[in-house]
């Protein structure tokens, strides 16, 4: 068969080595009381055609095709991707390869993954990069728990309510469920994290987002100083990492962590993930640092090759000592991240940071004139929050109808933002659809 690859007669003789007669008897010491004893109720098998049909059927259910224009970001990202990263990502080596843990035959893998390290560690203006988490929001929470093993003495940690409602809601999970506490410190009437009367000198590490979640970019320089001055570790989290192809990057404001969601980097929404999660810190900490690193050395004849090093973090070997439950990395997608890094270089990147951040200021500039109100004149980085002088909601619904998704409201997220949109605009944007959504607006 097509996906079941191993004939009878091969299973038969691998049963045979371990001794056993039927599939069954291997899987005897499974308790019946926690065996499914019926049968699978399974739609008949269709061949390739009706398959193809079937998903075609799917797909022109969605109320949201390609063919839309999004304007919503919140954390995932639409930008063009180029084809020479889909062409190169598809090839058969880079989509198979598995955990190296041999060297000697992973030499590509591990190569592909150091050099991500190499160009996320100068993104984010850190010492050193692993070779990256499952998503944002395990990057967060992997950072704070990593903040507590350095600390020692303290049980606590804080992170600005601007950063990502889901981001927020994972800390807590895993925080939470290990007896730490998690203090939320306050928007300012300015859009940013304000630290006001938090009590900084009892907290491991203190995380703010920037850009946050409105799109608002942080005084990350005053707030790492603050942050210090009490004794904590600086975490800077993101959701969009092409923001410091123009903005100052945390390691120039004086972050010792810097990790977040690497899914504009060349990677599409798919609904939600496959994601990456980036994790950056300073040398002084890298072995308190989760997941898997990647080092250069040489071989015995002086040859220059890749391993994993520093390996006494992982859990292979140290099991439930290690520093994180990241056990494995997001290959795949790290590397079509670096490819994406690679292709646009230095200049791309600013060139790409600085269409967005002006395409969202022609946005802003539109909405003004048709009569919405930017919640916060803080500069921002291709989202801001928006309100308008009557009920957006119908108006968004006709925009749908014409392939136009108009912001997202905030309502469930923030209570106190409700009836509000956030919009996202990037360089997929085209200027033809700002101006339609001021003309139904002023209707």
């Amino acid at each position: 068969m097509r996906y079941l690859p191993h004939t009878e007669e091969e299973i038969a003789a691998m049963l045979a080595v371990v001794g056993r007669n039927s599939l069954d008897e291997l899987f005897c010491s499974i308790p019946d009381a926690c065996r499914f004893a019926e049968e699978m109720v399974l739609p008949e098998a269709l061949d390739e055609w009706q398959l193809t049909r079937h998903f075609d059927r799917l797909a022109g259910s969605m109320v949201v095709s390609h063919r839309h224009q999004v304007l919503i970001g919140a954390g995932r990202y639409h930008h063009h991707i180029p084809e020479s990263i889909r062409a190169l990502a598809g090839r058969s080596e880079f989509l198979t390869a598995y955990t190296p843990y041999q060297p000697e035959i992973s030499q590509g893998t591990l190569q592909a993954m150091y050099e991500y390290q190499t160009l996320t560690a100068r993104l984010l203006g850190m010492d050193v990069a692993n070779a990256s988490v499952y998503d944002g929001a395990s990057a967060l929470a992997e950072a704070l728990l990593m903040g507590l093993r350095i600390s020692r003495k303290k049980s606590k940690v804080a992170i600005s309510a601007a950063t990502h409602p889901h981001y927020r809601q994972v800390v807590r999970t895993y925080l939470n469920a290990a007896g730490y506490e998690v203090v939320e410190l306050p928007v300012g009437a300015d859009g940013r994290c304000d630290l006001g009367e938090a009590a900084l000198d009892e907290m491991a590490a203190v995380a703010i987002q920037s850009p946050n979640f409105f799109g608002v970019i942080e005084e990350l320089t005053t707030l790492g100083e603050t942050i210090h001055a009490a004794g904590a570790l600086f975490v800077v989290s993101f959701t969009e990492p092409l923001a410091y192809g123009l903005l100052k990057n945390p390691g120039e404001c004086g972050a010792d962590i810097a990790c977040g969601e690497g899914q504009s980097l060349g990677l599409p929404r798919s609904f939600g993930g496959a994601a990456l999660g980036m994790f950056a810190c300073r040398d002084k900490f890298v072995r308190n640092m989760p997941g898997r690193l990647v080092g250069e050395t040489v071989d015995n004849q002086g040859r220059r090759g890749f391993v994993l090093t520093l390996a006494t973090r992982e859990q292979h070997i140290r099991r439930e000592k290690a520093t994180s439950n990241i056990c494995t990395n997001q290959g795949v997608c790290a590397l079509m991240a670096a490819m994406f890094m690679a292709s646009l270089g230095g200049t791309g990147l600013r060139r790409l940071a600085r269409l967005n951040y002006d395409k969202a200021g022609y946005g802003r500039a539109v909405l003004r004139r048709a009569g919405a109100r930017m919640v916060w004149e803080t500069p921002t980085f291709n989202e801001f929050l928006v309100e308008f002088p009557s009920d957006f909601a119908p108006v968004r619904e006709r925009l749908r109808a014409e392939g136009i998704v108009a912001g997202l409201e905030l309502g469930r997220f923030y209570p106190e933002h409700a009836g509000r949109y956030l919009f996202c605009l990037t360089e997929t944007v085209e200027r033809a659809t700002v101006d339609k959504i001021a003309e139904e607006v002023q209707r």
